[in-house]
């Protein structure tokens, strides 16, 4: 596969055979809960009010899932195009709850860092992405004392790190997988695994949960709902893992196992690493764009922790690494 290939031919979409199943497993999916829901509200087994709830976020998630799977099937570029805005809309989320964003120097800080980082991902050089979030760190850091305030430096320079943290080194490790010639199935397979492990916890603990997982950070989790999400997801990810990584080292059991609790236990994780912020700041939800499902975080909170995790388990077992294959430094190695 070529540069211009990766990065914009959207010809050979469905060329490996998890990319063309996972789609159609979503789309399915979807068709389902949308039939379910109505059925269950002819039957009268829910009232008007949980089905109107139900709806909103059944429709929400139609859009969703044409925003992930859409540029993942157009190529390279656009999948870098949709996580760095997924993380500059996701820090103004952030930046809007926490206060922030009154000031301008540590805003403007975290956007340029997350826009350096970007860059080495679409340039495919790994040396500036592994060493942007010391850059960011440092460039924070200094810009946070052109305002001249000392009595506030700690507070908004240490949001502004946690910031750029989450929502720009983080989410930016799953654009760099975009640089492998697998980006395709591989994202497909996280961004499927990571929000069903949410459902699987969500229906365990309606039907197994019974003692409180973290009370006072998520009131609703519990060990029952964690446990189910870890057996119901490993196994999952397993399965469609093995088709992804199929011919690689990968796709040995014991890397499935370990991968299928990464993104259960992890996704869990972030989840709750967002509550914990949303807590703190005595708010439910982190804004109100999503119908049925609040702001940007709140849908896609548990990818956090998962992303960078899980890309250097893949970088690290993966023959030749994320993108070892491809070449390096496209726009700046001349």
């Amino acid at each position: 596969m070529t540069v211009a290939q990766r990065l914009f031919d959207a010809t050979k979409a469905f060329e490996h055979p998890a990319t063309l199943g996972v789609v159609v497993a979503i789309v399915l999916g979807l068709l389902t809960a949308s039939i379910l829901v109505r059925v269950l509200r002819h039957t009268k087994k829910i009232s008007e009010q949980t089905y109107q709830e139900i709806l909103a976020r059944t429709r929400s998630w139609y859009v969703l899932v044409a925003a992930m799977i859409f540029p993942i099937l157009l190529g390279a570029a656009w999948v870098c195009g949709f996580f760095l805005l997924l993380s500059l809309l996701c820090f103004r989320e952030y930046s809007r709850a926490t206060g922030l964003n009154a000031s301008r120097t540590a805003t403007t800080s975290v956007i340029v860092s997350i826009l350096v980082t970007y860059f080495a991902v679409l340039d495919h050089w790994m040396a500036l992405f592994t060493t942007s979030w010391a850059l960011g760190i440092c460039l924070i850091a200094v810009i946070a004392l052109l305002p001249d305030h000392p009595r506030d430096y700690i507070r908004r320079t240490a949001l502004a790190i946690v910031g750029f943290a989450l929502f720009g080194v983080s989410l930016s490790h799953l654009a760099f997988l975009s640089n492998d010639t697998l980006f395709r199935p591989i994202l497909l397979w996280i961004l499927l695994c990571t929000e069903l492990n949410d459902v699987f916890a969500y229906l365990s603990g309606k039907t197994l949960g019974r003692r409180k997982l973290l009370p006072n950070t998520s009131p609703n989790k519990t060990w029952g709902g964690a446990i189910g999400a870890v057996i119901l997801t490993t196994l999952l990810t397993m399965a469609v893992g093995r088709v992804v990584f199929r011919g690689t080292p990968l796709e040995q059991m014991p890397h499935l196992l370990m991968l299928g609790l990464i993104i259960s236990i992890l996704g869990q994780c972030g989840d709750l690493v967002v509550s914990s912020i949303k807590r703190d700041l005595g708010i439910k939800d982190m804004a109100t764009v999503i119908p049925g499902h609040g702001g940007l975080l709140d849908r896609f909170d548990s990818l956090l922790i998962v992303a960078p995790v899980l890309f250097h388990y893949l970088n690290y077992f993966k023959e030749n690494g994320i993108g070892g294959d491809q070449p390096v430094r496209i726009l700046t190695g001349g």
